[in-house]
């Protein structure tokens, strides 16, 4: 009977333990956000993600561009990127940044994501 209390007991303390525990995530940002964040700060770490042949068509001014379906992805944004700068991520429509975002987030990362992507931002910012 003993027994059998402390287990729940020693349980209840681990559930408890995990529900205080916040998942990390990424958060969505609007193209006039980034905007603001880009006039007022000069090093930022500005992300496009899509592929060379998309970031050489156009891009945000002052980003680099680390495409998120090669297969050194991972490698390339922990050998580029600072932790201890938030990242900001744009894609073409947004779909392949919320992709790279979990992956960043999961890598320790503080991550913005522009909502709508390049697209967005060639129609609100341009």
């Amino acid at each position: 009977m003993i027994q059998s209390i402390r287990i729940c007991f020693v349980t209840l303390f681990f559930i408890s333990i995990s529900c205080g525990q916040k998942k990390k995530s990424f958060v969505n940002i609007k193209a006039s956000d980034l905007k603001t964040v880009l006039s007022t700060h000069s090093d930022i770490q500005l992300v496009d993600v899509r592929t060379p042949e998309e970031y050489a068509e156009g891009q945000i001014n002052n980003a680099m561009n680390i495409d998120v379906t090669s297969d050194n992805f991972e490698e390339r944004v922990l050998n580029l990127l600072k932790k201890d700068s938030p990242v900001y991520l744009y894609c073409r429509s947004g779909g392949r940044s919320v992709i790279a975002s979990k992956i960043l987030t999961k890598k320790g990362f503080e991550v913005y994501n522009l909502e709508g992507g390049y697209i967005n931002w060639k129609s609100e910012i341009n």
